[in-house]
């Protein structure tokens, strides 16, 4: 499962303490720099609205779906039902040829009028015994044997009345009903097959038909046990499936199943997405594209993707501005003061943008808009990403959003409106410098969190290239 952040060109990101103008991007406003032999380009970071989503693949499947077999044994003389056919509870499905269990119902009915006929006789001679052992004609050890004769016929009787019923209930199972209401998947046998029975069978009998209730359909997707924390049951899912490209269809999560699976050296957990399908739309066995929503913001800072210089470009780009390349990582001792001074210069410079702060252990990588302190986005797998404001902690930690080119930085420096440390400062900042914390990862190709994550969790950089 892939996590991304997307507006469709563009990702949402939270500002750290100074957010620059971005590389060339679609969409994006494009400033060519004064000193041109810098050889550098920008674009300007925007306001959005963004999502934060988890996306996987999977096999739409009903949830209701049974076999249906027989409990009775023999040849197939009707079939009443075909693949696609919708039946209800009830329905006729088949006959079994009834030759053997009609045999057996007429069996067990003679049985049961001799049971009769023997506890008759046997009662009489019981009462006659009876008269007999009063007038001493007999002992009283015969008369014992007349009653256990009486006890005998009626124990038969029971059992000749239990075997009718059984018999009774073998010769209604020759025909074969649908178990529910639903629609006929499968059709497996054919007219004049011969079949076993399901409850005589060790293997478990003869399958008839594959039948479903179409009316709930799921998706049985896998997910990365890294990401399995952002997700619950009861989160809205999209599903999008080829036979219905221009619409899609929402769902729910129902459960994440506790067994993980290991598929090709990842650890994966089951989710299952409950979709309604009453309109009969989704039919089983349909590949599904799974899109489930984890958080959402509006008016989101946002850069290209490729604007960010990665901690090891760090260098060239010191070189490029004039900086001592060494010394663009700053101890967290002297961050405080030297951010300060930033802050207060670029405060009167640019506008405030809205707040917005990263929810715990929910969408990773968020950081802090302007007037928040930044934060990198808690769940995420330590060297997952860097993401957040790199300000957070530091005196107060407020972050200030500007559209300052890093050549304009640099004539800050120059003409002694900020010191040299602060602008190494900020352009470590705009690296993720400081103290990083996991943030984001696995955002859409191509887009940024302003002063934060990369796409696939790489660390955040300085916006240039």
């Amino acid at each position: 499962m892939r996590r991304f952040l997307t507006d469709r060109g563009l990702l949402a990101g939270a500002a750290a303490s100074v957010a620059v103008a971005m590389a060339l991007s679609a969409g994006c406003t494009v400033v060519q720099d004064d000193e041109t032999d810098y050889g550098i380009t920008t674009a300007t970071a925007e306001l959005r609205a963004m999502r934060v989503t988890a996306e996987s693949n999977g096999e739409l499947e009903p949830v209701l779906k049974v076999e249906v077999k027989s409990k009775a044994s023999g040849e197939i003389l009707e079939l009443f039902a075909d693949s696609g056919d919708e039946v209800e509870q009830g329905t006729l499905l088949a006959e079994v040829d009834p030759r053997d269990v009609d045999n057996a119902f007429n069996q067990a009915q003679a049985d049961l009028d001799v049971a009769e006929a023997r506890m008759e006789i046997s009662e009489k001679q019981r009462d006659r015994s009876k008269e007999l052992l009063d007038s001493a004609v007999i002992t009283a050890r015969e008369y014992e044997q007349a009653q256990l004769e009486h006890a005998n016929s009626q124990a038969g009787l029971v059992r000749a009345r239990t075997n009718l019923d059984l018999a009774t209930l073998r010769r209604a199972d020759v025909k074969i009903t649908a178990p529910m209401s639903g629609t006929i998947l499968e059709k497996l046998v054919e007219f004049g097959q011969v079949i076993q029975s399901a409850t005589q069978n060790v293997s478990g009998g003869t399958t008839l038909f594959i039948m479903a209730n179409l009316d709930d359909m799921r998706v049985r997707t896998f997910v990365d046990e890294e990401d399995v924390g952002q997700l619950a049951a009861g989160m809205v899912a999209t599903v999008m499936v080829e036979a219905f490209k221009d619409r899609t269809f929402e769902g729910v999560i129902e459960k994440i199943e506790p067994q993980a699976l290991v598929q090709q050296n990842v650890t994966m957990f089951p989710v299952i997405v409950l979709l309604d399908n009453r309109a009969g739309l989704l039919k089983p066995g349909m590949n599904a594209e799974v899109e489930i929503l984890i958080d959402e913001r509006d008016n989101t800072l946002a850069v290209p993707n490729n604007a960010v210089v990665e901690p090891q470009q760090l260098a060239p780009a010191a070189e490029v501005l004039g900086l001592d390349p060494e010394a663009t990582t700053i101890d967290r001792a002297v961050w405080g003061p030297l951010m300060a001074e930033a802050q207060q210069k670029l405060n009167s410079l640019v506008p405030t943008v809205p707040t917005m702060t990263a929810a715990a252990g929910g969408a990773r990588g968020f950081g802090a808009m302007q007037g928040g302190p930044g934060a990198a986005g808690d769940g995420a797998a330590p060297g997952e990403g860097a993401g957040g404001a790199a300000a957070e902690d530091m005196n107060g930690g407020d972050g200030a959003a500007s559209a300052l080119s890093m050549a304009e930085i640099r004539n800050l420096m120059e003409n002694g409106e900020i010191s040299r440390d602060s602008a190494m400062a900020l352009f470590s900042a705009m690296a993720g410098g400081g103290q990083q914390r996991p943030g984001a990862r696995g955002m859409a190709g191509g887009q940024q969190m302003a002063g934060g994550q990369r796409a696939g969790g790489n660390p955040g950089g300085t916006a240039a290239q």
